[in-house]
């Protein structure tokens, strides 16, 4: 997230500041995150019609994904656990698949 949002012209420090860790970890690990939610939901067997039909909110990590790893593409960024959270999305693989194929990727530097 932090290669994306530097090439798009993003400071390092803001992304390190309670506007990019502070919202990732609360996103990641809070009871109230709905997009936790829908990961949660996901992980559990869950269809994506399901889980959205069932909410009041809206997640907005649903539709911003495949606007991210557009962005990413236009800017030449290699995101690969988006690639992976847009493919579950979609439907293409399950969350077993992707973590499966996320860690069976070449070693490389990050």
């Amino acid at each position: 997230m932090s290669r994306l949002a530097c090439a798009c012209g993003a400071k390092r420090e803001t992304l390190a500041g309670l506007a990019g860790m502070g919202d990732l970890v609360l996103t990641c690990t809070g009871d109230l995150s709905r997009n936790r939610t829908v990961g949660v939901e996901l992980g559990k067997g869950r269809k994506l019609a399901d889980i959205v039909g069932s909410m009041r909110t809206v997640a907005e990590g649903v539709n911003t994904t495949k606007a991210t790893v557009a962005l990413a593409a236009r800017h030449h960024v290699d995101m690969p656990i988006t690639r992976q959270v847009n493919r579950i999305l979609d439907g293409e693989v399950t969350p077993r698949e992707a973590i499966r194929e996320l860690m069976e990727r070449s070693l490389k530097e990050e």
